[in-house]
Protein backbone atom coordinates (compact mmCIF):
# COMPACT_ATOMS: atom_id res chain seq x y z
CA UNK A 1 0.00 0.00 0.00
CA UNK A 2 3.11 2.61 0.66
CA UNK A 3 3.85 2.36 -2.79
CA UNK A 4 1.09 3.92 -4.01
CA UNK A 5 1.86 7.03 -1.75
CA UNK A 6 4.60 8.67 -3.04
CA UNK A 7 7.50 10.08 -0.63
CA UNK A 8 6.25 13.67 -1.34
CA UNK A 9 2.59 12.95 -0.43
CA UNK A 10 3.95 11.12 2.40
CA UNK A 11 6.49 13.75 3.61
CA UNK A 12 3.11 16.16 2.99
CA UNK A 13 1.13 13.99 5.10
CA UNK A 14 3.51 14.11 7.97
CA UNK A 15 4.21 17.34 8.29
CA UNK A 16 0.29 18.39 7.74
CA UNK A 17 -0.15 15.91 10.91
CA UNK A 18 2.50 17.54 13.04
CA UNK A 19 1.54 20.46 12.67
CA UNK A 20 -2.20 19.65 13.47
CA UNK A 21 -1.03 17.69 16.20
CA UNK A 22 0.87 20.89 17.58
CA UNK A 23 -1.87 22.90 17.18
CA UNK A 24 -3.87 20.97 19.30
CA UNK A 25 -1.67 20.64 21.90
CA UNK A 26 -1.95 24.03 22.33
CA UNK A 27 -5.36 23.78 23.01
CA UNK A 28 -5.59 21.17 24.86
CA UNK A 29 -2.46 22.93 27.13
CA UNK A 30 -4.44 24.86 30.12
CA UNK A 31 -2.01 27.31 32.08
CA UNK A 32 0.97 25.98 33.02
CA UNK A 33 2.07 22.50 32.67
CA UNK A 34 5.20 20.57 32.86
CA UNK A 35 7.51 19.52 29.85
CA UNK A 36 6.25 15.86 30.36
CA UNK A 37 2.72 16.95 30.37
CA UNK A 38 2.99 18.94 27.43
CA UNK A 39 4.85 15.54 25.67
CA UNK A 40 1.83 13.47 26.68
CA UNK A 41 -0.55 15.99 25.14
CA UNK A 42 1.07 15.81 22.20
CA UNK A 43 0.84 12.38 22.17
CA UNK A 44 -2.49 12.00 22.67
CA UNK A 45 -2.86 14.98 20.01
CA UNK A 46 -0.88 12.84 17.49
CA UNK A 47 -2.92 9.41 18.64
CA UNK A 48 -6.28 11.53 17.74
CA UNK A 49 -6.52 14.43 15.82
CA UNK A 50 -3.39 13.11 13.70
CA UNK A 51 -4.79 9.90 13.23
CA UNK A 52 -8.69 11.42 12.10
CA UNK A 53 -6.71 13.57 9.84
CA UNK A 54 -4.08 11.13 8.06
CA UNK A 55 -6.60 8.44 7.42
CA UNK A 56 -9.72 11.14 6.48
CA UNK A 57 -7.27 12.07 3.60
CA UNK A 58 -6.19 8.58 2.81
CA UNK A 59 -9.75 7.46 2.41
CA UNK A 60 -10.22 9.77 -0.35
CA UNK A 61 -7.05 8.80 -1.89
CA UNK A 62 -7.81 5.20 -2.04
CA UNK A 63 -11.57 5.51 -2.89
CA UNK A 64 -10.97 7.71 -6.09
CA UNK A 65 -8.00 5.22 -6.87
CA UNK A 66 -10.47 2.37 -6.45
CA UNK A 67 -12.16 4.53 -9.34
CA UNK A 68 -8.90 4.60 -11.21
CA UNK A 69 -8.08 7.92 -10.51
CA UNK A 70 -5.10 9.20 -9.53
CA UNK A 71 -4.99 11.39 -5.69
CA UNK A 72 -2.93 12.50 -3.88
CA UNK A 73 -3.07 14.59 -0.90
CA UNK A 74 -1.28 18.13 -1.11
CA UNK A 75 -0.79 20.35 2.04
CA UNK A 76 -1.11 23.80 2.34
CA UNK A 77 1.56 25.55 3.75
CA UNK A 78 0.03 28.57 4.64
CA UNK A 79 -3.00 27.05 6.17
CA UNK A 80 -0.79 25.09 8.59
CA UNK A 81 0.95 28.21 10.04
CA UNK A 82 -2.52 29.71 10.31
CA UNK A 83 -3.50 26.73 12.39
CA UNK A 84 -0.76 26.60 14.73
CA UNK A 85 -0.92 30.41 15.29
CA UNK A 86 -4.39 30.33 16.34
CA UNK A 87 -4.02 28.16 18.62
CA UNK A 88 -1.09 29.43 19.91
CA UNK A 89 -2.26 33.25 19.99
CA UNK A 90 -6.55 33.02 20.00
CA UNK A 91 -6.84 28.98 21.61
CA UNK A 92 -8.90 28.29 18.09
CA UNK A 93 -8.24 25.73 15.76
CA UNK A 94 -9.07 26.12 11.98
CA UNK A 95 -7.40 23.42 10.27
CA UNK A 96 -7.46 23.35 6.60
CA UNK A 97 -4.38 21.64 6.34
CA UNK A 98 -4.51 20.77 2.25
CA UNK A 99 -6.51 18.66 0.35
CA UNK A 100 -6.66 15.28 -1.43
CA UNK A 101 -6.79 16.38 -5.29
CA UNK A 102 -8.10 13.93 -8.08
CA UNK A 103 -6.86 14.01 -11.34
CA UNK A 104 -9.57 12.60 -14.16
CA UNK A 105 -12.93 13.64 -15.37
CA UNK A 106 -14.70 12.56 -12.40
CA UNK A 107 -18.73 11.93 -12.47
CA UNK A 108 -20.84 13.04 -10.11
CA UNK A 109 -21.54 9.83 -8.35
CA UNK A 110 -18.34 8.84 -7.90
CA UNK A 111 -17.53 12.63 -6.42
CA UNK A 112 -19.81 12.09 -4.32
CA UNK A 113 -18.52 8.37 -3.10
CA UNK A 114 -15.14 9.64 -2.91
CA UNK A 115 -16.16 12.54 -0.94
CA UNK A 116 -18.21 10.52 1.70
CA UNK A 117 -15.51 8.21 2.31
CA UNK A 118 -14.04 10.82 4.43
CA UNK A 119 -16.81 11.63 7.02
CA UNK A 120 -17.91 7.86 6.51
CA UNK A 121 -13.54 7.33 8.06
CA UNK A 122 -14.16 9.26 10.70
CA UNK A 123 -17.46 7.90 12.24
CA UNK A 124 -16.20 4.93 12.04
CA UNK A 125 -13.11 5.79 13.97
CA UNK A 126 -15.68 7.21 16.47
CA UNK A 127 -16.04 3.43 17.56
CA UNK A 128 -12.79 2.56 19.29
CA UNK A 129 -12.56 5.71 21.02
CA UNK A 130 -16.17 5.55 22.07
CA UNK A 131 -15.05 2.06 23.73
CA UNK A 132 -11.96 3.13 24.99
CA UNK A 133 -13.82 6.11 26.75
CA UNK A 134 -16.74 4.11 28.20
CA UNK A 135 -14.57 0.75 29.37
CA UNK A 136 -11.45 2.13 30.34
CA UNK A 137 -12.34 2.73 33.66
CA UNK A 138 -11.65 6.32 33.58
CA UNK A 139 -8.22 8.20 33.73
CA UNK A 140 -5.78 9.08 30.89
CA UNK A 141 -7.42 5.96 28.35
CA UNK A 142 -10.75 7.35 29.05
CA UNK A 143 -9.60 11.49 28.20
CA UNK A 144 -7.85 9.90 25.00
CA UNK A 145 -10.93 8.23 23.93
CA UNK A 146 -13.12 11.08 24.72
CA UNK A 147 -10.45 13.25 22.36
CA UNK A 148 -10.65 10.68 19.76
CA UNK A 149 -14.39 10.42 19.79
CA UNK A 150 -14.97 14.59 19.64
CA UNK A 151 -12.31 15.12 17.17
CA UNK A 152 -13.35 12.64 14.31
CA UNK A 153 -17.32 13.82 15.18
CA UNK A 154 -16.25 17.46 14.56
CA UNK A 155 -13.63 16.42 11.47
CA UNK A 156 -17.04 14.41 10.13
CA UNK A 157 -18.86 16.91 11.02
CA UNK A 158 -17.18 20.09 9.61
CA UNK A 159 -16.56 18.28 6.24
CA UNK A 160 -20.27 17.85 5.72
CA UNK A 161 -21.03 21.34 5.65
CA UNK A 162 -22.76 21.45 2.64
CA UNK A 163 -20.25 24.18 1.70
CA UNK A 164 -18.08 25.06 -1.89
CA UNK A 165 -15.48 22.46 -1.40
CA UNK A 166 -16.46 20.61 1.44
CA UNK A 167 -17.26 16.87 1.44
CA UNK A 168 -20.89 17.67 2.37
CA UNK A 169 -21.30 19.55 -0.64
CA UNK A 170 -20.21 16.88 -3.29
CA UNK A 171 -22.32 14.71 -1.43
CA UNK A 172 -25.09 16.54 -0.83
CA UNK A 173 -25.29 17.04 -5.18
CA UNK A 174 -25.07 13.44 -4.78
CA UNK A 175 -27.46 12.13 -2.85
CA UNK A 176 -29.29 13.92 -1.03
CA UNK A 177 -30.24 11.11 1.50
CA UNK A 178 -27.19 10.35 1.91
CA UNK A 179 -26.31 13.36 3.15
CA UNK A 180 -28.58 13.73 5.35
CA UNK A 181 -28.05 10.37 7.10
CA UNK A 182 -24.07 11.01 7.28
CA UNK A 183 -24.37 14.94 8.52
CA UNK A 184 -27.28 13.61 11.04
CA UNK A 185 -24.91 10.57 12.39
CA UNK A 186 -21.72 13.15 12.53
CA UNK A 187 -23.88 15.67 14.39
CA UNK A 188 -25.25 13.80 16.82
CA UNK A 189 -21.94 11.94 17.54
CA UNK A 190 -20.40 15.44 18.32
CA UNK A 191 -23.50 16.74 20.38
CA UNK A 192 -23.01 13.46 22.03
CA UNK A 193 -18.97 13.81 22.74
CA UNK A 194 -19.82 17.57 24.49
CA UNK A 195 -22.45 15.97 26.98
Amino acid sequence: MLERIPARERRDLLIAWLAISIAFTLIFVRGVVTFDEFILLFVMSLVTVGVAFVLHELAHKFAAMRYGYWAEFQKDNQMLLVAVVMAALVGIVFAAPGATYIYGNVTKTENGRISAAGPITNLLLCIPFAALMLLSGGGFLALVGLVGLRVNAMIATFNMLPISVLDGAKVLAWKPTVFAVLMAASAGLLVWSLL
